[in-house]
């Protein structure tokens, strides 16, 4: 392959990546929060966008409710850290939020090609990019508004800094500024922390321990740059409790706690819903689900996304960078076993920091099987061509039907992953995807008798007939989502709507039934 060629095809793959997500957004989940952490974080996007990181607490907070925004000593705030909602506020502020995580499913394809390629080559970079443009995980996740694909982006940024401040043996020093890598090194950790903080432990411990290997037995320079990179990540991660004493008075005080006092990290008893509260049983219940998971919706292969990582592992077992770059991937299951819930609604997100790790080393069995490329060798005296699928091939040669087969390995590999590709292009991704449309009920169906009438400053009270979501579907047509004269309340009982109605005299009040969508009752309906 032209060296210029495989560069042009990994730019092809990412913006194709981000007009699928665009694409999704509109199409499947229709440019509205379906979760409750969506409707969390673009609250807080939207409260920044203001210029300010909290409201005074609405009368009657119960009533005139968002999902996951908390209200403490007379103030209304997210739960989540600032930094995904930060970002998201510049989406707000130029009018698409939803375009925020498509471009950055944009830069994450490519990012993951040159990880691929300063780890084993482009044909190892191009292929790692495409199972991860084709990932039903990247597609979902970057369709919606959480965080996991800013996250993405910081730990692509991180690895990729770390591993040219830090080359292996015989590679060439990067052309790029030592201190331009230990900025984005340094604030890449630190801005993850501020955004998921279990993850930035999780996907950042395979890279500290790799500096505290540095710190005891490299020269005087690398561990000036560990020492920099370390005093720069603690520098941005410590705006956190900062930021939970703005909001809260108290530095320590976790805003998850303000929502479910049990939502902790650890274990026993007090932590997580379950009776006794998190174990290890638990943990290892919610990880085993969470991998099961995975062998689905990582590549949308079902029961065969880890197919190629063993043939991969074998391939790259001498490649110090696999390793650091794979080792994300464990770092994360381990930390979210602490934490009282799992996650598998789309997909194993927990663990999708670790996409790219997962996608290169996937990558490099398929070419080591397939003999497409060699994969680099080590310090520990083996060559690229020990190491190559070619020597594979040739030490097979013993005999007629070895020779048929080191022949036939590369079409038949290729036809297999052109196969499971094709499969989840045509089958499991839409499928999946399509699984999505309408997610809790919610559509922006139920929000159109709204958008086309002028009602005033209105306060209209929502009597939910089956599940919350049918009032939540409404909330984001009223501030700081949109800028309208619409307050939505949750019906509560007579009394309790009675209370929110005199606390809003200003306000005609309308009562909304979703099984009645065209009209607004000025009383009760009986």
């Amino acid at each position: 392959m032209r060296r210029w060629l495989a560069p042009l095809c990994a730019l092809g793959l990412a913006i194709a990546a981000g007009a699928a997500a665009a694409t999704a957004s509109e199409v499947v989940f229709e440019r509205m929060p379906h979760l409750e952490d969506e409707f969390a974080l673009l609250w807080e996007a939207s409260v920044m966008a203001q210029g300010t990181i909290a409201l005074p607490s609405p009368p009657e907070p119960n009533s005139i409710l968002v999902p996951f925004v908390v209200d403490y000593q007379g103030l209304r705030f997210g739960k989540y850290p600032p930094g995904w909602p930060a970002a998201l506020s510049l989406g707000v502020r130029a009018g698409d939020p939803w375009l925020l995580n498509a471009l950055l499913a944009l830069a994450a394809v490519w990012l993951i090609y040159r990880l691929g390629e300063k780890v084993a080559g482009q044909a190892v970079g191009l292929l790692a990019a495409l199972l991860a443009a084709c990932s039903p995980m990247t597609l979902m996740l970057s369709a919606t508004l959480m965080s996991h694909t800013f996250s993405l982006f910081l730990v692509l940024a991180l690895t990729l800094a770390w591993l040219d401040l830090f080359p292996r043996a015989g590679r060439k020093p990067s052309s790029v500024p030592a201190w331009l890598l230990v900025a984005v090194a340094g604030l890449s950790p630190g801005l993850l922390a501020l955004t998921r903080p279990l993850t930035a432990l999780g996907a950042a411990l395979p890279l500290g321990l790799h500096g505290l290997w540095l710190l005891a037995r490299a020269g005087r320079a690398a561990r000036r740059r560990v020492l920099a990179v370390g005093a720069l990540a603690l520098a941005v991660a410590a705006l956190l409790p900062l930021w939970q004493w703005a909001l809260t008075g108290d530095p320590w005080l976790n805003p998850y706690t303000l929502w479910w006092p049990y939502d902790h990290i650890g274990f026993g008893p007090g932590i997580g819903r379950a009776e006794g509260g998190h174990s290890l049983t638990w943990a290892w219940i919610n990880t085993r689900f969470s991998l099961r998971a995975g062998m689905h919706d990582l590549f949308g292969w079902p029961h065969l996304s880890w197919l190629f990582l063993p043939f991969g592992l074998w391939a790259l077992r001498w490649d110090r960078d696999a390793w650091l770059v794979l080792a994300a991937f464990p770092g994360l299951v381990l930390i979210y076993a602490a934490y009282w819930i799992g996650a598998w609604l789309f997909g194993p997100r927990y663990y999708y920091e670790a996409l790219p790790g997962l996608a290169v080393i996937s990558a490099a069995g398929i070419c080591w099987l397939a003999g497409w490329a060699s994969t680099r060798g080590s310090a520990a005296g083996r060559t690229q061509e020990e190491v190559s699928g070619r020597a594979w091939g040739a030490r097979m040669a013993v005999s007629g039907a070895a020779r048929l087969l080191g022949r036939l390995r590369r079409p038949a590999v290729g036809a297999l992953v052109l196969t499971l590709l094709t499969l989840n292009a045509l089958f499991y991704l839409p499928i999946r995807l399509g699984g999505m449309r309408g997610l809790y009920g919610m559509s922006r169906a139920a929000q159109r008798p709204f958008e086309k009438v002028d009602l005033g400053p209105v306060l209209i009270i929502v009597h939910p007939i089956k599940h919350w979501s049918e009032y939540g579907t409404l909330i984001t047509l009223e501030p700081p989502f949109s800028e309208s004269d619409l307050l939505f309340a949750l019906s509560r009982g007579r009394e309790q709507n009675e209370r929110v109605a005199a606390a809003f005299p200003g306000r005609r009040v309308y009562h909304y039934y979703p099984d009645d969508r065209l009209k607004l009752y000025p009383e009760p309906r009986q």
